[in-house]
């Protein structure tokens, strides 16, 4: 299972130009679904009156059986929300991330804009060469995001809009395999082949003298 960490996440995000519409739009959708962990139909299900800001900001979709599901905003997502929904809507589209000629961007298009902004992030950013990302990769690394955290999995599982708990073990399993890659970098403890440390006598003065 790919995720992307935090400094892949910010490299991706500052990807799109923003001196254009464009690139504003792209890093907008961006930013939402890898802090909401939205379904690639949900996200391009959006609409503009999906947004809701203010004390509580969230936005508000119809995920898998058309179950409605509120996600909250981070503060810094609420404001980039709140920037872009100052830009005047493309022929009065109700879309939230629309063509220039005002039409729902469709899945495909979605896909396609991530590979292209990561493909731009690979060039600088060495350790995204060997993962292929996806918009269902923003959505696990929105899960790693709130598994690292310190939420509990059926939080997240809520979060994400899946049924069962069950689902989201998988998340729990790659930070466990994260955590167990670090472990492996560490001399083990009780080695026999660990030379003990001898303190010399200047130390051992110090110490006592605490």
């Amino acid at each position: 299972m790919y995720f992307l960490a935090r400094p892949e996440i910010e490299a991706l995000l500052a990807a799109p130009d923003q001196s254009t519409w464009i690139g504003r739009r792209d890093h907008m959708l961006l930013l939402l679904a890898v802090q909401t962990g939205l379904r690639l139909s949900e996200l391009t299900g959006l609409d503009r009156a999906s947004v809701v800001l203010g004390s509580g900001a969230h936005v508000h979709c119809l995920g898998n059986g058309r179950n409605e599901r509120c996600t909250p905003f981070t503060r810094t997502v609420s404001r980039a929300v709140q920037e872009w929904l100052k830009e005047p809507a493309k022929c009065d589209s109700t879309a939230l991330f629309s063509t220039r000629q005002g039409r729902r961007r469709s899945a495909d298009a979605v896909q396609y804009l991530v590979a292209k902004y990561a493909d731009i992030t690979r060039q600088h950013c060495p350790s995204l060469k060997q993962k292929r990302i996806t918009p269902h990769v923003l959505r696990h690394s929105a899960a790693m995001e709130l598994l690292q955290a310190g939420v509990d999995c059926s939080v997240i599982a809520l979060w994400l809009g899946h049924e069962s708990v069950e689902t989201t073990q998988v998340y729990l399993h790659a930070h466990m395999a994260l955590k167990e890659a670090a472990l492996a970098k560490i001399d083990p403890l009780g080695h026999a082949g660990v030379k003990c440390y001898q303190p010399g006598d200047e130390l051992l003065a110090f110490l006592n003298n605490l």
